[in-house]
């Protein structure tokens, strides 16, 4: 039930009690695990000799601001903002766009053993100063439209698909990480627009969401990670979402409000979230403390996020495909001018 952050490039022998611990579902890798491809191969065996049953290594390779691995053969990926206005410019070729960037990040990450990254983002851009240019567009639809497209591109890669931050963290100023955040709007406001590229991405076919650490008290109290109405009643009744829903990383300001670790871990369980994210390292052995009596996610469950058999990164680099798409990738980082010519 909880997926965790690591401490280094390599295990240490914190890190390894804490990966055998039977409450420990996945765990999540960032910039700071990582220096090279050679060393995220090794560190990623490490881990699977550790545990057999299934096991997700995860990470947020979203593109733009949030892409952890970085240099040594992994593209750089666009921000999906990119992505927004050259659907402005024509629809076909930035559906087409979103195909191939999910296609691209989530074959280099399968390539190198990595199940799952945390994608796509489903907020809508509308001045939110930590989603940003993370997100495809205001346009409920238009994001809707590029979000199917993207999570096709990560299944014909042999991805999972992720959405967040459910349901909308890009409607309201406030940067969950560093303090709490409130969206006064009512739920059918909502209805008509954050939720609809989610409910389009449940339809495609998405195996996960992750909550957004935002408190909508029209419609609960709680922020949306703690509240049985969203993840019961909207979530799994009205929107019909029969996957695993994840919290957002239990360390954030935002999800402070409900107190310590303890109480976060039991307060993200009891409202109905299968998969608890847990990145800060100092944070993890509490939270396995806190869920000791609880049983673990089902295996037949966290299997779902599992990847597909994947090629070699070599066999990668030998398809011309590949060669294609992250050429196309590269034009949107080029200037109009650059792009006309």
């Amino acid at each position: 039930m909880l997926v965790i952050g690591l401490e280094g490039l390599e295990l240490s022998a914190q890190d390894r009690a804490r990966l055998c611990a039977s409450q420990v579902s996945g765990a999540i890798l960032f910039s700071r695990n990582f220096a090279s491809r050679e060393q995220l191969a090794a560190l990623i065996a490490t881990i699977r000799e550790l545990r057999d049953e299934p096991f997700p290594i995860c990470v947020d390779q979203e593109g733009g601001p949030v892409q952890r691995f970085r240099g040594d053969g992994f593209t750089r990926l666009p921000p999906l903002a990119r992505i927004g206005a050259l659907y402005q410019r024509d629809r076909q070729a930035a559906i087409r766009m979103a195909e191939m960037h999910a296609w691209v990040m989530a074959s280099e990450l399968r390539a190198c053993d990595v199940d799952v990254s945390y994608a796509p983002v489903l907020d809508l851009a509308r001045g939110n100063r930590v989603i940003g240019e993370r997100a495809f567009h205001a346009d409920p639809a238009v994001t809707a439209e590029l979000g199917a497209a993207y999570l096709r591109g990560m299944h014909l890669a042999g991805m999972a698909a992720t959405l967040k931050h459910f349901p909308g963290h890009g409607s309201i100023a406030e940067d969950t990480h560093v303090e709490a955040a409130v969206d006064p709007r009512p739920l059918d406001e909502l209805r008509r627009a954050d939720l609809i590229p989610f409910a389009e991405g449940f339809a495609a076919g998405a195996e996960a969401v992750m909550l957004a650490h935002v408190t909508y008290p029209a419609v609960d109290a709680l922020p949306a990670g703690y509240s049985k109405v969203w993840i019961c009643d909207v979530l799994r009744d009205e929107l019909g979402f029969h996957g695993l829903v994840f919290s957002d990383d239990i360390g954030m300001a935002a999800a402070e409000s409900v107190g310590g670790v303890a109480a976060r871990v039991n307060a993200h369980l009891d409202a109905g979230c299968d998969l608890l994210l847990v990145c800060g390292p100092a944070l993890v052995d509490e939270a396995i403390a806190a869920v000791a009596h609880h049983a673990p996610c089902a295996p037949a469950r966290v299997s779902t996020l599992c990847g597909a058999i994947a090629g070699t990164w070599q066999s990668l680099q030998d398809n011309p495909q590949y060669a294609t798409f992250v050429s196309a990738l590269r034009t949107l980082d080029a200037s109009p001018a650059e792009r006309a010519a």
